[in-house]
Formats: structure tokens, sequence, C-alpha cells
């Protein structure tokens, strides 16, 4: 994957659920979504060959990537990291709001807040923090 600007992208970890979370994000944000697994590397075992090795999913600025963790490890979900995805209209902060947040936990319903934006906040169904903005054009 080349880039044109230096930029951070957020790097999620499952527990053996990568390939479905990242296709519930690809159904969800749209985009172009490539898995690799375990089983297509040097790396693959009876143990982790359909576990995730590395996966991106990419969409107009929207880049996340994600694995599965080795057999052994456990990925500990938190409350550290947080997608926060700006939206282009209210209707896309509602449609993106819409389908990622079922069967998750609302914190904050999508509501034109005190500092300007249309925004909410959930946690998924895999754990994941999400942020969803939309910066409504200042009039002059």
């Amino acid at each position: 994957m080349s880039h044109q600007n230096t930029a951070i992208y957020p790097y999620l970890n499952f527990n053996g659920n990568c390939s479905e979370a990242m296709h519930f994000y690809k159904d969800a944000l749209g985009g172009i979504l490539e898995l690799n697994s375990f089983s297509d590397s040097p790396m693959a075992t009876p143990e982790n060959g359909h576990l995730v090795l590395h996966s991106v999913l990419t969409r107009e600025g929207i880049t996340i990537m994600a694995s599965d963790c080795m057999p052994g490890q456990d990925a500990i979900f938190g409350n550290n990291v947080s997608l926060s995805v700006n939206c282009t209209s209210k209707e896309q902060a509602d449609d993106f709001f819409a389908k990622l947040s079922p069967k998750g936990n609302i914190t904050m319903p999508l509501e034109n807040t005190f500092w300007g934006a249309y925004f909410g906040m959930f946690t998924d169904r895999f754990g994941i923090n999400w942020l969803v903005n939309y910066d409504a054009p200042k009039e002059d």
C-alpha cells in the first residue's frame, strides 16, 4: 500500500473474528477490502491458518487496518482508541451511524452540538469505539 502523504492509520486487533469485523465495516462504510490470511504466508500453522494476518479497508480518506492476534495472545479491548469518521453530509453521518451501531452501545446519539457539529458516539458490537462527525459548512 503506497501513500501520497504522511499519515497515521488505526490498526485493530481481534480475537479470531477480524474477517467478520472487517466485512461488517466494509458493508457499513463501503470501500475496498483486502484480506490476507495466515494460510497464505510462511507463518501458517494448523492453529492460525484461518486467522487474518493483515487486512486493510480503504475509501476516500478512510483507512482501517486490522488483524487477528497470534494464537496464545489476546486482544484486550479498552477505551483508549476510537475511530473518528468525518462525514461529508448529515445523511452520510446518519447512514454510517445506523449501519455501524446495531448490537453495540450508543453513548451519545447523533445530535447537533454546542460546538456546531452533528456528532454521535458508540461502541460497536466488536468493542471498537466510534466518533461520527459532520461539520456543516460555515456561512459567511
